[in-house]
């Protein structure tokens, strides 16, 4: 069956954006402006307006695929007057000291900027949702203890979703509700061992094949799992041809990678979705 379009929310399909592996740089680039965001919310950026999140993110995007990316690839090669420079910059988009970047060899991994953001306020940010803050036993820790953002709604869900089985369907069952359970690992990656899984090609082809597919994603600026820099980054790299770059649009949202838990956000999420359906289908003559 040919598709007149696929929606996809807060989605990965290239997994070496996302890994923060030894002489894996792509995620510490692609991270950069979702870090700035978050520094952003939680006020940790001296000097930056409140009131222009794009303008910033924008800033940040041109130095993490410029001066950033450059730095990265020297590695050792790198001059250390331009590591005090690029250092400089990333303390300056992040929220972090000058010093733990340089620390970090100026590569910051996902969990410890999440425990390091808020450390002197003793609180740790959320791994899906940024906005969202945590508590520890303690804060030396060098990565949380859980993500804020997946416990303040895993318990709504289920909730929910146990009313709404039982009292509007009509079903009844004893078998508990599992919205995240490791019980179904390990999944099978039999198809990409020996290297990152990566989807992106099957969306290539698929819509190669069918040139009338069309493609809608959803981001959210504060969403670490699966970060907006990150999908564009694999988008401009799938190699469809320049006729098909058009079937591809997205969405931004101020929220994270549930942003229909934000109204403003499922609001906004709902009318470009509406718009989507309608531009993907053929008018009826």
């Amino acid at each position: 069956m040919y598709l007149n379009g696929i929606m996809l929310v807060s989605s990965i399909l290239d997994f070496q954006t996302a890994e923060f592996d030894p002489g894996n740089d792509l995620p510490y680039i692609l991270h950069l402006p979702t870090y700035a965001a978050t520094a952003w919310y939680h006020r940790r950026l001296a000097g930056a307006p409140q009131e222009n999140l794009r303008a910033l993110l924008d800033e940040v995007e041109a130095f993490a695929m410029g001066e950033y990316a450059s730095a990265l690839l020297k590695g050792a090669a790198l001059e250390d007057q331009e590591q005090v420079r690029i250092a400089d910059r990333l303390a300056r988009y992040t929220g972090l000291s000058e010093d733990y970047v340089k620390h970090a060899n100026l590569r910051i991994e996902i969990h410890r900027f999440t425990k390091e953001l808020l450390r002197e306020e003793r609180r740790t940010v959320g791994r899906l949702d940024s906005r969202f803050t945590g508590i520890d036993r303690d804060a030396v820790g060098e990565t949380p203890e859980y993500d804020p953002s997946l416990t303040n709604i895993i318990g709504p869900y289920t909730a929910a979703l146990n009313d709404y089985v039982r009292g509007d369907l009509q079903f009844e069952c004893d078998l508990p509700y599992e919205i995240l359970n490791p019980r179904v690992w390990p999944w099978s990656f039999s198809d990409h061992e020996n290297k990152y899984v990566s989807v992106a090609e099957t969306l290539r082809k698929a819509m190669t094949i069918n040139p009338y597919l069309n493609v809608f994603i959803a981001h959210g600026y504060y969403d670490l799992a699966t970060p907006y820099f990150a999908t564009e980054y694999t988008v401009n790299h799938l190699g469809l041809d320049a006729g098909l770059q058009q079937n591809i649009s997205m969405g931004y949202y101020e929220a994270g990678h549930m942003m229909y838990i934000h109204r403003p956000s499922l609001e906004k999420l709902k009318a470009d979705l509406a718009g989507f359906i309608g531009s993907a289908i053929p008018a009826l003559e």
